[in-house]
């Protein structure tokens, strides 16, 4: 265990040093573009090893577009989006992002705007035609690295070597685009920080399957914005290592982030919600419910020790794998994390995320022997949740989560 001091003057909690991490990658960003360089706007599972290397300074759409949802401008973004003709069927993520590449700023999350782009479909197909339509309005580049999505559990050798072509091709046109030069030494020690990263960012995850849980399950999504966007940078890296020492010394000493007795410990599956962060994670409080499982802010940490293993990691993505490998990653995680139940967003923007959720619910009511609720809701465009929906579900979980611990109390008898 730990010796952490975080009751010292001068420390600063590996909270603030993320939020500062999350904050300076912007503002590199700015002070890149107004330098004169050239700058790119990243899918969020695009190989940030590429970038990284390269020394370029790109910005997260989807980071952007989550903030400015959680600081309430999602919705006049989404219908300044849907003003221009675009409809509000498609990810609000998506409308966000078109909406400000047309305004060119928002009060609530500015960036700077794109010499080209940076796109990976191993999230969902929507990117693809999200930034083509990018590309195409402000006549820009767009680079894509294909991962199809598989049927079958593992990635087969021809899908490594078709993403591994991929990628190499990648680093050829951003080196044509930008004017820097891709160096291999270079590369190798990304990948080691990257690496580095990736695994403090999942150990910290993996204490939540202490009871009770140092950790509030809701820090992982505030936190996750790191792990999207500087992964391959050293501060992240020790960033995660501490908040790991934190965890050891909250374990230690019997505290938690988590504010108020855990009487119950569940997934919750899904983007959050972010424009009512708030209104999903306090009755969850008042119920005294944890989150202790989750595979969507875990899904950037992406792990390997080679060429092959890095292609076959950025295809293993929640939305790029068969509904076999996608249901064990949810009940491994929940097992892990002894759940009592499962909170399921069917989140109207992420129609693939979603598309598959009645089946995984049901395996997952099978293999763990749990209660699950669904919600309605979305991960930017606030029309669409109702909070009294939510906590009647809430409490129907509660409910049936006390009567199983009661049942296995008279077991224990």
């Amino acid at each position: 265990m730990s010796n952490v001091d975080m009751n010292a003057p001068d420390y600063i909690p590996a909270k603030k040093r993320l939020q500062k991490i999350a904050a300076d990658a912007y503002q590199r960003a700015w002070d890149a573009k107004n330098s004169g360089e050239k700058i790119g706007w990243c899918a969020s599972n695009f190989p940030q090893e590429i970038a990284e290397t390269l020394g370029l300074c790109v910005v997260y759409p989807e980071n952007q577009a989550a903030a400015i949802a959680a600081k309430g401008a999602g919705l006049k973004m989404c219908e300044h989006a849907e003003s221009m003709g675009y409809s509000n069927d498609i990810c609000a993520y998506a409308r966000i992002s078109l909406s400000y590449m047309d305004i060119k700023q928002c009060e609530e999350m500015d960036m700077p705007q794109p010499d080209f782009l940076l796109c990976c479909n191993n999230i969902c197909n929507c990117m693809i035609k999200w930034y083509e339509n990018i590309a195409y309005e402000l006549n820009i580049p767009m680079i894509l690295i294909d991962i199809p999505y598989k049927n079958d559990y593992d990635t087969d050798d021809v899908t490594v070597k078709y993403v591994q072509a991929q990628f190499d091709d990648a680093i050829k046109q951003l080196e044509e685009v930008t004017g820097k030069v891709f160096s291999e030494e270079k590369f190798k020690q990304v990948c080691e920080i990257s690496q580095r990263t990736g695994r403090a960012w999942l150990k910290a995850a993996e204490y939540c399957q202490y009871e009770p849980s140092p950790m509030n399950g809701f820090d992982l999504f505030n936190h996750m914005a790191v792990a999207v966007c500087a992964r391959g940078k050293l501060e992240a890296a020790l960033a995660f290592e501490q908040l790991c020492e934190e965890m050891e010394q909250n374990i230690k000493e019997k505290k938690s982030t988590y504010r108020g007795e855990e009487k119950y410990r569940v997934l919750f599956e899904g983007i959050a919600c972010w424009p009512y962060l708030r209104a999903t994670s306090t009755p969850l409080k008042e119920q005294g419910i944890n989150v202790t499982a989750t595979v969507y802010a875990t899904a950037f940490g992406v792990i390997y020790q080679n060429s092959d293993e890095m292609m076959r990691a950025y295809s293993y993505v929640p939305n790029c794998v068969s509904v076999e490998r996608a249901a064990d990653m949810r009940i491994n995680v929940s097992r892990q994390n002894k759940v009592d139940g499962a909170i399921i967003h069917v989140n109207r923007s992420c129609k693939l995320w979603s598309g598959i959720m009645p089946e995984i619910e049901r395996r997952i009511r099978h293999e763990l022997k749990i209660p699950t609720v669904t919600f309605d809701g979305d991960q930017a465009d606030p029309r669409v949740f109702s909070e009294a929906q939510y906590v009647t579900r809430v409490e129907a979980l509660t409910e049936i989560m006390a009567a199983n611990k009661a049942e296995m109390k008279k077991g224990d008898i």
